[in-house]
């Protein structure tokens, strides 16, 4: 019965996305360690139940065959995306101070509709994130004249020392240990590291290799742009930015700004990270979540 319960709480978190999971899926995904074949029974059973429905190797709790079709073409559209998220990693990967470069949101899920970003999560060198988002951001502005605008979607920085997530559970769980990584000169590694407590919530991945595709070498402007801001006066220009940066995102939170996924604006800025403020999206996810878990029937231990 445990087993049975945490595949529907597995079915039940992605169900938010309209996203149905095949079997290996499920497993990778499944909050407790168990045989894929013993999975597989358990979810026959479910079958059986009419707790589940199946279309072709998905397994959904909405009895909805068009779900199928929309998880395919994203998988083929996200494949496209990932060439260029690629490309565009390597040269992020070159802006002064960055250390590790990956891909996060749907398209680390290889999941894309047409309308999906490219989504970077930036890992940066300790006390000089301000000034590499800063930099980045500015070749963002460049990126709007050719309509590109959302191959570069910067969202999350931390720096290297503040590697470990300090919101844990299911959502910034699977978001992080779904991330893919691109460049990285060690970080990376210390990254995931630094945040095995994921391995509580998803043990199935335990053991993944994490810098991907290895170490990238840094260009000549890369480590002279470094030298020039290595010193007391970077020091001075990074807080600067962070407290230009605070006050702008503050001014659009209170007004009330959406963007274009139609969330409220707001963004969390600190010496060491900059991210979007978890008690917007990332909390609708996890109401929403312990909701469809009480409608299913399925139980969890952070319901207590």
């Amino acid at each position: 019965m445990e087993l049975r319960s945490s595949i529907l709480k597995t079915l039940a978190y992605f169900d938010l996305f309209n996203y149905p999971l095949a079997l290996e899926d499920i497993h990778r995904f499944l909050d407790v360690e168990a045989d894929v074949a013993v999975i597989e029974r358990e979810v026959r059973v479910l079958l059986r139940q009419g707790r589940l429905y199946r279309t072709g190797d998905y397994y959904s709790l909405q009895d909805n065959p068009a779900l199928a079709e929309r998880r395919q073409k994203g998988e083929v559209h996200a494949d496209e995306l990932l060439l260029i998220a690629a490309r565009n990693a390597k040269l992020l990967y070159q802006f002064p101070f960055v250390r590790g470069i990956l891909i996060s949101g749907s398209l680390s899920k290889r999941c894309a509709d047409e309308r999906a970003d490219i989504d970077y999560f930036i890992i940066t060198r300790a006390n000089r994130l301000w000034i590499a988002r800063t930099l980045m951001h500015l070749y963002k502005k460049l990126s709007y004249l050719r309509g590109h605008q959302h191959r570069f979607c910067m969202n999350y920085y931390i720096d290297e020392e503040a590697l470990e997530i300090k919101e844990k559970n299911i959502f910034t769980a699977t978001e992080l240990l779904t991330l893919l990584p691109m460049c990285g000169n060690g970080s990376v590694d210390q990254f995931f590291e630094a945040n095995n407590w994921t391995n509580l919530y998803l043990p199935h991945y335990r053991g993944r290799h994490w810098e991907g595709k290895g170490h990238h070498r840094t260009t000549l402007v890369k480590r002279l742009l470094e030298a020039l801001f290595n010193n007391r006066l970077g020091d001075g220009i990074e807080k600067k930015l962070q407290q230009i940066t605070d006050r702008r995102w503050k001014k659009k939170t209170e007004r009330g700004d959406l963007n274009m996924k139609g969330d409220l604006m707001a963004l969390q800025c600190s010496s060491h990270y900059s991210r979007p403020n978890p008690e917007n999206f990332q909390q609708k996810v996890l109401t929403k979540f312990y909701r469809r878990l009480k409608e299913v029937g399925a139980f969890t231990k952070e319901m207590i």
